[in-house]
């Protein structure tokens, strides 16, 4: 068989921009997260089930829906009662999306998302307000030092329950597997080593996003905070700090989504025997999911 002879990946929609390099992704996932396009119908379309996504769920309201989450998760001066409260709130809004944009080429049953959401949830919250408490009893720290750390705080809270979060909510994907198709689209097969592939570029992704969402707002914050206008006008912080933390969500999202396609490839010689006999390509396509 000629080398041209591996089979080309099957993108559903024919997105405009190349999606083999991230530049390609990069392009096209900018677009697909332009607020505006909550109101454009064939931007909503789930690929696997062909059903519209509720709105505050899709990747194009992830930032309008979720920059206000952000802010109140990086308020400073967190009691535990708002700490668990803007946990929750965010693995919730989370837990959505992840839902919403899974792999759906099989059922997810309700109680997978409840597993899901409660072992999120558990997770930011348990970590957040432990760390919280850490902090506050470690007297050698400077309060100017314990500041910065509280704020910071929310990073590896949200990164361990978004593992936490994805891995639960998609577990039935490794023991039933993902759908892989053929250069027409054709479904080959199922696979549990590419539901394998799929929850872990997922995963990382999701460990990402949130890096400099929650890193970078606390440290301009903490330069801005000390300019003689904000110091003498107190009213305008959380206004600037919501358009900091608009403006380093907008530049995560894309970014971190980017980093594997959407409609992932894999070599049939990594997949199960049954699969790799039902067809002559040499590389097949999988939904990742967002």
């Amino acid at each position: 068989m000629a080398e041209s002879a591996a089979c080309p990946a099957f993108q559903l929609g024919r997105p405009r921009y190349d999606q083999s390099s991230f530049l390609g992704r990069l392009k096209h996932f900018v677009e697909i997260i332009d607020p505006s396009t909550l109101f454009v119908s064939e931007a909503i379309i789930h690929p696997d089930t062909g059903e519209k996504i509720f709105m505050p769920f899709r990747m194009s309201g992830y930032v309008p829906f979720g920059t206000p989450i952000v802010v109140g998760l990086l308020l400073p001066n967190q009691t535990v009662v708002s700490t668990i409260f803007w946990q929750w709130l965010n693995q919730s809004h989370n837990a959505c999306v992840n839902y919403s944009n899974r792999n759906a080429t099989k059922p997810t049953p309700s109680s997978t998302f409840l597993q899901g959401y409660f072992g999120a949830v558990t997770s930011a919250v348990s970590l957040a307000v432990g760390l919280n408490v850490l902090i506050q009893k470690a007297n050698r720290l400077s309060p100017a030092t314990r500041m910065i750390i509280q704020r910071l705080i929310p990073f590896p809270a949200v990164a361990s329950a978004n593992i936490c979060n994805v891995g639960l909510m998609r577990h039935n994907e490794l023991s039933e597997g993902v759908d892989v198709l053929d250069e027409n689209g054709n479904i080959l097969g199922s696979s549990k080593i590419a539901a394998k592939h799929a929850i872990m570029e997922t995963a990382f992704t999701r460990v990402v996003l949130p890096m400099p969402i929650f890193v970078l707002p606390p440290i301009i914050m903490s330069y801005l905070e000390k300019l003689p206008l904000l110091q003498t006008n107190r009213r305008l912080l959380l206004p600037i700090h919501s358009l900091v933390c608009l403006a380093t969500f907008s530049l995560s999202l894309p970014l971190a989504i980017s980093l594997f396609p959407q409609m992932s490839q894999i070599e049939v010689s990594q997949l199960e025997p049954e699969i790799a006999m039902a067809t002559d390509c040499k590389v097949v396509t999988y939904n990742k999911g967002l």
